[in-house]
């Protein structure tokens, strides 16, 4: 066995949270809040010391597992890891994925046969993997990769289709403001595919409002129209908030507190309540936005965090162009 590590974007939802797996649009941005997986030789544990995860918890051995199936010669336990986040955890923000993307890219490329795995089954396995635990779709997988701007149409079983990849414009900066409070979409998703099987009107209305947002927020990334993204993003989050009641009023109070000091709109990124509110604004302003928001939080929300970041490359950007693997669709659990 070689070395192995990656570097894994995170990302933020920018329009479409669901559609992914419900059938319409959304877009999704990586963002440079990496997770990083290296994996340390075995000469760097004392001997008969047990193997330690080191931040991976029990997906380093999951992972393992799932990877015993597809490729020979693995051994019956996982290389130890190093793993360092940048990501707030339970954000929306997909540092989950990002940490299993990274396990599987760092235990592929030390332990895949010649020529490793292509970045396509990369996501694949992850995708089914991941859809194993939380019966989710693939934007996160996808977004992680691919990185940049992506506009997806998804699907109700197995990875969206790139419909579009963009690079994110370099005069504009992304702003997270993570609200310390959890997000957690194990019981979301159950009730929304109750929904999708009774055929429940709000839910109807969520979709439809939600990929015209997304449709307007791709349209805003491509014309170059921060006002309008913004006009967008925040379209896209009152059909979260109204139609489905994925916010909550600390998130409300949030994003009325950073328009009314900073001017900034920010949209929920992800489901399940809780989590990282994000807005776009001018790269040049970022520094001054991001004082100002903290300013304002300080004496109000004092464990809230404003994190200034960027869009992201992916892992494989060449991904856009390839078509995703069609094999067999996971079953849904029950």
């Amino acid at each position: 066995m070689t070395a192995g590590a990656a570097v894994v974007p995170c990302r933020a939802c920018l329009s479409g949270e669901d559609l992914d797996w419900l059938g319409g649009r959304s877009v999704s941005l990586a963002l440079d809040l990496t997770t990083s997986v290296a994996l340390r030789p075995p000469a760097a544990r004392p001997p008969g010391v047990a193997e330690s995860d080191d931040g991976a918890g029990s997906w380093a051995d999951e992972v393992w597992a799932f990877l015993r199936q597809r490729l020979s010669g693995l051994g019956p336990r996982p290389p130890a890891v190093t793993v360092r986040s940048q990501a707030p955890a339970a954000s929306g923000l997909s540092s989950s994925t990002a940490l299993i993307v990274a396990l599987f890219r760092a235990f592929t490329d030390a332990c895949a046969p010649p020529g490793g795995i292509r970045a396509r089954t990369l996501a694949q396995w992850a995708y089914e993997f991941e859809f194993a635990v939380f019966n989710g779709g693939g934007m996160d997988h996808l977004a992680v990769i691919a990185g940049g701007a992506l506009l997806l149409d998804g699907r109700t079983t197995g990875l969206p289709e790139i419909r579009a990849r963009a690079e994110f414009p370099r005069d504009w900066a992304v702003v997270v403001v993570d609200s310390a409070t959890k997000k957690d979409t194990s019981d979301h998703i159950r009730v929304v595919r109750d929904q999708l099987a009774t055929g429940d009107a709000r839910l109807t209305a969520y979709m439809e409002h939600s990929d015209a947002a997304s449709a307007a927020v791709w349209d805003a990334v491509h014309h170059h129209d921060l006002a309008a993204l913004g006009t967008a993003m925040s379209a896209a989050h009152d059909a979260m908030r109204d139609l489905q009641r994925m916010s909550t009023p600390l998130l409300e109070e949030l994003r009325a507190l950073a328009l009314r000091s900073a001017g900034l709109p920010l949209k929920l990124s992800g489901a399940g309540g809780g989590g990282a509110l994000v807005g776009v604004c001018p790269a040049a302003e970022q520094e001054q936005i991001v004082a100002r928001l903290r300013q304002a939080l300080h004496g109000t929300h004092p464990r809230a965090r404003v994190i200034p970041t960027r869009a992201a490359a992916g892992l494989a950007p060449e991904i856009a162009g390839q078509p995703m693997p069609q094999g067999p669709a996971p079953e849904e659990m029950p």
